[in-house]
Protein backbone atom coordinates (compact mmCIF):
# COMPACT_ATOMS: atom_id res chain seq x y z
CA UNK A 1 0.00 0.00 0.00
CA UNK A 2 1.34 3.47 -1.13
CA UNK A 3 -0.67 6.52 1.26
CA UNK A 4 -0.48 9.62 -0.03
CA UNK A 5 -1.04 12.87 2.21
CA UNK A 6 -1.38 16.83 0.96
CA UNK A 7 -2.85 17.92 4.44
CA UNK A 8 -2.10 17.23 8.40
CA UNK A 9 -5.47 14.66 8.58
CA UNK A 10 -3.53 13.18 11.49
CA UNK A 11 -3.77 16.56 14.09
CA UNK A 12 -6.94 16.88 16.01
CA UNK A 13 -8.76 20.20 15.33
CA UNK A 14 -12.42 21.73 15.74
CA UNK A 15 -13.85 22.92 12.63
CA UNK A 16 -14.76 26.39 13.30
CA UNK A 17 -17.50 24.95 11.05
CA UNK A 18 -18.96 22.25 12.83
CA UNK A 19 -17.36 22.80 15.81
CA UNK A 20 -16.71 19.99 18.24
CA UNK A 21 -19.52 18.04 16.98
CA UNK A 22 -17.91 17.61 13.90
CA UNK A 23 -14.49 16.59 15.77
CA UNK A 24 -16.03 13.91 17.26
CA UNK A 25 -17.20 12.17 14.89
CA UNK A 26 -13.65 12.43 12.57
CA UNK A 27 -11.30 9.29 13.53
CA UNK A 28 -7.90 11.19 13.49
CA UNK A 29 -5.65 8.16 14.79
CA UNK A 30 -6.29 6.69 11.25
CA UNK A 31 -3.82 8.17 9.76
CA UNK A 32 -1.30 7.09 12.28
CA UNK A 33 -2.74 3.56 11.33
CA UNK A 34 -2.53 4.22 7.47
CA UNK A 35 0.67 5.49 7.67
CA UNK A 36 1.74 2.08 10.12
CA UNK A 37 0.52 -0.28 7.11
CA UNK A 38 1.65 1.55 4.14
CA UNK A 39 5.27 0.72 2.60
CA UNK A 40 5.57 4.05 0.92
CA UNK A 41 3.95 7.42 2.64
CA UNK A 42 4.03 10.14 -0.26
CA UNK A 43 3.75 13.48 1.37
CA UNK A 44 2.67 17.38 -0.36
CA UNK A 45 5.27 18.93 1.89
CA UNK A 46 8.31 18.87 4.71
CA UNK A 47 6.05 18.68 7.54
CA UNK A 48 4.18 16.05 6.75
CA UNK A 49 7.25 13.65 5.57
CA UNK A 50 8.81 14.54 8.96
CA UNK A 51 5.92 13.62 11.07
CA UNK A 52 5.34 10.13 8.77
CA UNK A 53 9.46 9.21 9.11
CA UNK A 54 8.81 9.88 13.09
CA UNK A 55 6.07 7.14 12.83
CA UNK A 56 8.94 4.73 11.39
CA UNK A 57 7.43 5.44 7.16
CA UNK A 58 9.36 5.24 4.02
CA UNK A 59 8.28 8.81 3.29
CA UNK A 60 8.77 10.61 -0.10
CA UNK A 61 8.14 14.57 -0.84
CA UNK A 62 5.88 15.24 -4.12
CA UNK A 63 4.40 17.87 -4.09
CA UNK A 64 0.45 18.83 -5.90
CA UNK A 65 0.97 19.98 -8.77
CA UNK A 66 -1.10 20.79 -12.37
CA UNK A 67 -0.89 20.28 -15.49
CA UNK A 68 0.91 23.62 -16.86
CA UNK A 69 -0.24 22.84 -20.60
CA UNK A 70 -3.83 23.18 -19.21
CA UNK A 71 -3.17 25.70 -16.39
CA UNK A 72 -2.20 28.79 -18.41
CA UNK A 73 -2.02 32.37 -18.14
CA UNK A 74 -4.58 34.41 -20.50
CA UNK A 75 -4.12 38.09 -21.23
CA UNK A 76 -5.34 40.24 -18.68
CA UNK A 77 -8.27 42.45 -19.68
CA UNK A 78 -7.34 45.98 -18.98
CA UNK A 79 -10.80 47.48 -18.44
CA UNK A 80 -12.86 46.83 -15.41
CA UNK A 81 -12.07 46.21 -11.87
CA UNK A 82 -9.18 44.36 -10.87
CA UNK A 83 -10.14 40.83 -9.39
CA UNK A 84 -8.96 39.82 -6.30
CA UNK A 85 -9.70 35.66 -5.94
CA UNK A 86 -9.54 33.06 -3.82
CA UNK A 87 -10.50 29.17 -4.64
CA UNK A 88 -11.24 26.55 -1.56
CA UNK A 89 -13.71 25.31 0.45
CA UNK A 90 -16.07 25.61 3.60
CA UNK A 91 -13.45 24.48 5.90
CA UNK A 92 -10.62 26.89 4.61
CA UNK A 93 -13.16 29.87 4.00
CA UNK A 94 -12.92 30.94 7.57
CA UNK A 95 -9.06 31.74 6.60
CA UNK A 96 -10.61 34.14 3.77
CA UNK A 97 -13.18 35.36 5.97
CA UNK A 98 -10.22 36.62 8.70
CA UNK A 99 -8.70 39.17 5.86
CA UNK A 100 -12.22 40.54 4.89
CA UNK A 101 -11.62 43.78 7.22
CA UNK A 102 -8.55 44.52 5.09
CA UNK A 103 -10.39 44.48 1.81
CA UNK A 104 -13.31 46.54 3.38
CA UNK A 105 -10.20 49.26 4.07
CA UNK A 106 -8.90 48.85 0.91
CA UNK A 107 -12.02 49.60 -0.73
CA UNK A 108 -12.25 53.05 0.18
CA UNK A 109 -9.54 53.94 -1.70
CA UNK A 110 -9.24 51.33 -4.31
CA UNK A 111 -11.62 49.53 -7.11
CA UNK A 112 -11.62 46.08 -7.22
CA UNK A 113 -13.88 42.77 -7.48
CA UNK A 114 -13.39 39.78 -4.77
CA UNK A 115 -14.37 36.77 -6.38
CA UNK A 116 -14.70 33.66 -4.48
CA UNK A 117 -15.26 30.16 -4.96
CA UNK A 118 -16.19 27.18 -3.20
CA UNK A 119 -17.19 28.48 0.06
CA UNK A 120 -20.12 26.65 0.53
CA UNK A 121 -22.06 29.82 2.22
CA UNK A 122 -24.06 32.72 1.20
CA UNK A 123 -22.53 34.71 4.40
CA UNK A 124 -19.60 36.25 2.28
CA UNK A 125 -20.80 39.39 1.94
CA UNK A 126 -18.25 42.70 2.69
CA UNK A 127 -19.24 46.57 3.43
CA UNK A 128 -18.58 48.40 0.57
CA UNK A 129 -17.00 45.74 -1.69
CA UNK A 130 -18.11 43.78 -4.96
CA UNK A 131 -18.39 39.97 -4.17
CA UNK A 132 -18.67 37.35 -6.53
CA UNK A 133 -19.62 34.34 -4.80
CA UNK A 134 -19.21 31.01 -6.66
CA UNK A 135 -19.94 27.38 -6.02
CA UNK A 136 -17.15 25.87 -6.85
CA UNK A 137 -17.16 23.09 -10.57
CA UNK A 138 -14.51 20.90 -12.15
CA UNK A 139 -15.27 22.13 -15.57
CA UNK A 140 -14.66 25.77 -14.85
CA UNK A 141 -11.77 25.77 -12.39
CA UNK A 142 -9.37 26.48 -14.71
CA UNK A 143 -11.20 29.64 -16.03
CA UNK A 144 -11.66 30.55 -12.66
CA UNK A 145 -8.24 30.89 -11.72
CA UNK A 146 -7.54 32.08 -15.31
CA UNK A 147 -10.32 35.05 -14.30
CA UNK A 148 -8.02 36.21 -11.54
CA UNK A 149 -5.74 39.24 -11.40
CA UNK A 150 -4.32 38.60 -7.77
CA UNK A 151 -4.80 35.51 -6.01
CA UNK A 152 -5.54 35.57 -1.89
CA UNK A 153 -4.03 32.64 0.28
CA UNK A 154 -4.49 33.14 3.94
CA UNK A 155 -3.83 31.02 6.34
CA UNK A 156 -4.47 31.55 9.57
CA UNK A 157 -2.95 28.81 12.49
CA UNK A 158 -5.06 30.28 15.48
CA UNK A 159 -8.60 29.25 13.40
CA UNK A 160 -7.20 25.28 13.49
CA UNK A 161 -4.31 23.46 15.33
CA UNK A 162 -1.03 25.06 14.27
CA UNK A 163 0.30 22.30 12.92
CA UNK A 164 -2.63 21.19 10.87
CA UNK A 165 -1.63 24.19 9.44
CA UNK A 166 1.71 23.87 8.71
CA UNK A 167 0.73 20.57 6.79
CA UNK A 168 -0.66 22.84 4.15
CA UNK A 169 0.96 21.93 1.06
CA UNK A 170 0.51 25.02 -0.78
CA UNK A 171 -1.53 23.29 -3.78
CA UNK A 172 -3.36 26.65 -4.42
CA UNK A 173 -0.36 29.02 -4.99
CA UNK A 174 0.94 26.16 -7.51
CA UNK A 175 -1.98 26.91 -9.40
CA UNK A 176 -1.69 30.83 -9.27
CA UNK A 177 1.32 30.50 -10.62
CA UNK A 178 0.96 28.17 -13.34
CA UNK A 179 -1.86 31.00 -14.93
CA UNK A 180 0.64 33.83 -14.34
CA UNK A 181 -0.37 35.56 -11.58
CA UNK A 182 0.97 37.62 -8.59
CA UNK A 183 -0.41 35.87 -4.98
CA UNK A 184 -0.15 36.96 -1.68
CA UNK A 185 0.19 34.21 1.02
CA UNK A 186 0.45 33.53 4.81
CA UNK A 187 3.81 31.92 4.75
CA UNK A 188 2.86 28.82 7.08
CA UNK A 189 3.65 25.23 6.13
CA UNK A 190 4.81 24.41 2.55
CA UNK A 191 3.89 28.12 1.85
CA UNK A 192 7.48 29.05 3.24
CA UNK A 193 8.78 27.34 0.95
CA UNK A 194 7.30 27.72 -2.68
CA UNK A 195 7.84 29.95 -4.80
CA UNK A 196 10.02 33.39 -4.33
CA UNK A 197 8.87 36.03 -1.77
CA UNK A 198 8.98 39.48 -3.61
CA UNK A 199 9.42 37.46 -7.13
CA UNK A 200 6.99 35.14 -7.66
CA UNK A 201 4.27 36.61 -4.65
CA UNK A 202 4.44 38.99 -1.40
CA UNK A 203 4.18 36.81 1.98
CA UNK A 204 1.85 38.67 4.65
CA UNK A 205 1.30 37.54 8.16
CA UNK A 206 -0.43 40.61 9.72
CA UNK A 207 -3.27 42.39 8.18
CA UNK A 208 -1.19 45.16 7.56
CA UNK A 209 1.27 43.29 5.85
CA UNK A 210 -2.06 42.38 3.56
CA UNK A 211 -2.77 45.53 3.39
CA UNK A 212 0.15 47.00 2.02
CA UNK A 213 0.72 43.70 -0.22
CA UNK A 214 -2.64 44.60 -1.66
CA UNK A 215 -2.41 47.88 -2.08
CA UNK A 216 0.72 47.72 -4.03
CA UNK A 217 -0.99 44.84 -6.62
CA UNK A 218 -3.82 46.65 -7.20
CA UNK A 219 -2.06 50.04 -7.70
CA UNK A 220 0.84 48.41 -9.72
CA UNK A 221 -0.59 47.22 -13.29
CA UNK A 222 3.79 46.26 -14.29
CA UNK A 223 4.05 44.48 -11.02
CA UNK A 224 1.01 42.02 -11.12
CA UNK A 225 2.26 41.71 -14.72
CA UNK A 226 6.07 41.08 -13.84
CA UNK A 227 5.35 39.16 -11.03
CA UNK A 228 2.96 36.57 -12.44
CA UNK A 229 4.70 36.00 -15.47
CA UNK A 230 8.18 35.18 -12.62
CA UNK A 231 5.33 32.49 -11.00
CA UNK A 232 5.16 30.92 -14.50
CA UNK A 233 8.59 30.75 -14.94
CA UNK A 234 8.77 28.96 -11.39
CA UNK A 235 6.48 26.62 -12.24
CA UNK A 236 7.92 25.16 -15.08
CA UNK A 237 11.41 25.14 -13.67
CA UNK A 238 10.02 23.38 -10.32
CA UNK A 239 6.97 21.68 -10.63
CA UNK A 240 6.09 20.34 -14.01
CA UNK A 241 4.26 17.29 -13.72
CA UNK A 242 6.13 15.10 -16.05
CA UNK A 243 8.65 15.33 -13.20
CA UNK A 244 6.90 14.83 -10.35
CA UNK A 245 5.32 11.56 -12.10
CA UNK A 246 8.85 10.63 -12.20
CA UNK A 247 8.79 10.53 -8.74
CA UNK A 248 5.88 8.90 -7.94
CA UNK A 249 6.93 5.95 -10.15
CA UNK A 250 10.31 5.47 -8.16
CA UNK A 251 7.97 5.84 -5.05
CA UNK A 252 5.76 3.29 -6.78
CA UNK A 253 8.38 1.40 -7.62
CA UNK A 254 9.82 1.21 -4.08
CA UNK A 255 6.60 -0.26 -2.55
CA UNK A 256 6.43 -3.12 -5.00
CA UNK A 257 10.56 -4.08 -4.11
CA UNK A 258 9.54 -4.09 -0.28
CA UNK A 259 6.75 -6.41 -1.48
CA UNK A 260 8.71 -8.66 -3.32
CA UNK A 261 10.74 -8.53 -0.60
CA UNK A 262 8.63 -9.69 1.96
Amino acid sequence: MVLDLDDATYVPYTSPTYGKFGKALKWFSKTDDLIRWASVVTCGNRAIAEYAESKGALARIIPTVVDTDVFVPLPRPSNGPIVLGWIGTHSTFPYLREIFPVLQKLAQTHRFKLKIVGAGTNAADIPGVEVENLEWKLEREVEDFQSFDVGLYPIDPSLYAASWAAGKSGFKAIQYMAVGIPFIAAPVGAMAEIGEAGFTHFPARTKDEWFQALASLLSDRQLRQTMGESGRRHVVEHYLLSDQADKLASALYEATAQWKAS
